[in-house]
Order: structure tokens, then sequence, then C-alpha cells
């Protein structure tokens, strides 16, 4: 599932790189009960095309895992979130349109800009005033465009007795955390993700600050590109549950359900 790296990356960056300053001269976007939800929550694939068509993109935003973008003279701007498998694409023709497109905006210099999204969890919405209605409203900081000082984190981890893994994927919380930079961050803090959160102590908590922030910097710096993260990430070791797996250098690593995800730590390491 796309998270604040790849949300940032393949999503935002790419959507401004190719998108802004441009105009929608065309908008192709079958009718889908699911993926569409305008401002009312009602589907309208019809009301996001009259929102794009015509109107130029002046900026892209992000926080943690939405996106949305700025559209000139507009009263109505689109909300993109890209669920398990959503994606954008960049391409010219129709020969090259990638499969399960969802919808294809054709802009004034004639690139194609697509969004596919196979699973269909992903949502489009349209909204008046997106940082403050839902779903931004509900949003927590974003650890990148605005993280949280370490006495912050002290505070509200001694506030809270949910376990640190849930606590972390808690979108409310920290905007933008999911699976994975969970399981990184408390790894790589040397904590056990099962601990309650008002149990770490104030250095500990610090600890899990400066570990998301490096994490998340670092995943943006390499363009989200996994080749780039270091082999001894927990990240190359996770996958699968496989129950023979270890670490860079053979710790093993055990597989549990906390926060109703499945989250890999190594108890050897983590405490």
């Amino acid at each position: 599932m796309p998270e604040l790296p790849e949300v940032e990356c393949w999503g935002r960056r790419k959507a401004e790189k190719h998108c802004v300053g441009r105009e929608v001269v065309s908008v192709h976007a079958p009718v889908d009960p699911i993926l569409f939800k305008d401002a009312s929550g009602q589907s309208s694939a019809a009301k996001f095309k009259r929102a794009m068509n015509g109107r130029t993109i002046d900026a892209c935003h992000r926080r943690g895992k939405q996106m949305w973008w700025t559209m000139r003279d507009s009263e109505v701007h689109p909300l993109w979130h890209f669920g398990m498998t959503g994606a954008f694409h960049v391409y010219a023709t129709n020969a090259e349109r990638p499969k399960f497109l969802k919808v294809e905006l054709t802009l004034d210099d004639g690139t194609r800009f697509g969004y596919s999204d196979p699973r269909r969890f992903g949502r489009i919405r349209l909204r008046c005033d997106p940082l403050n209605e839902p779903p931004l409203s509900d949003l927590g900081p974003d650890p990148i465009l605005e993280p949280p000082s370490a006495a912050w984190f002290v505070e509200r981890f001694a506030k809270r007795k949910t376990p640190l893994k849930a606590l972390l994927l808690n979108q409310q919380f920290l905007a933008g955390v999911g699976n994975w930079i969970a399981d990184e961050v408390c790894f790589q803090s040397k904590i056990d993700p099962h601990r309650p959160a008002n149990e770490l102590t104030a250095a500990e908590a610090k600890r899990v600050r400066t570990k998301l922030l490096h994490i998340l910097n670092k995943a943006c710096d390499w363009e989200a590109d996994y080749e780039h993260f270091p082999n001894s990430w927990l990240f190359h070791h996770r996958w699968g549950k496989n129950e023979s797996a270890t670490t860079h250098d053979g710790k093993e690593i055990a597989f549990s359900v906390v926060g109703g995800r499945t989250t890999a730590w190594v108890p050897a390491v983590q405490v």
C-alpha cells in the first residue's frame, strides 16, 4: 500500500512535474460508483469531469497519504487517495494506456496523465476547502511537512495506553505512517511494537521521533526507490510472514498482529 514516501514521490512530485501550469483539455473517466466521491458523499464521475475539464492545475499538495490539487478559478478541487494499488502514469497515446485505467487527463501540451487502480480501494473526491474538510481535517500532523517536536512525542505518548505500533498507524495521531514504516521505526528504535506508548521513557519517545523522521526523509530523498534502502533495514526482510525470515545479520524476525495489522519485529533487538 502506498505510504507517505510513495505518495510524495510517485504521486505529488510526478503530478507537479507534469501537470502544474497545464490546462486539462479533455477528461476520460468512466462511471465508477466506488472510486468517485464528491463533497456530498455521492458518487459521480460526471461531476469530476466537469470540475477538471478546461481548468488549469495550479498546485499539487500532500498531507500524509492524501493528495489534492488546486484548480484555477474553480470552486472545487480533486482529492486523491491511492488506496492499496492506485498509481499515476504519464504517456502519449491510447496504446500506452495502463491496465485498470480509471481516469485519464489530456493536458494542453499533449501529455496524457492517467490514474489506474486494479483493486479500486482508492478514492477520488471533490472538496471546496480541502484542508478544512474531511478527510484532511481529521488527520494529525504530517511528519515531513510539520514534524512535531521531541516534547510533543513525549507528552502525547505519556497519555496513550495504545501499543506503540498501533499508535503510529493512527492517522489522527500522525498522518502518513503505514505498516512498513511503523515496523521500521520500531525496529530501528529497538522498541517492542506491542509496548503501550505510555510505558516508554522520554528517551525512547525521542528516539522514536528521531528514527521516524530519518526513515521518512531518507525514503523521500531516495524517491521511494526500495533498492536504495540499506540492507540493514527491516524493510528488505519483513515480507511474506516467512517463519525462517531473518535480519541482515541473522536475527530471527517474528510476526504478530498489532493494531489489526501484520507486524514484523525482532525480539532479540526490540525490548
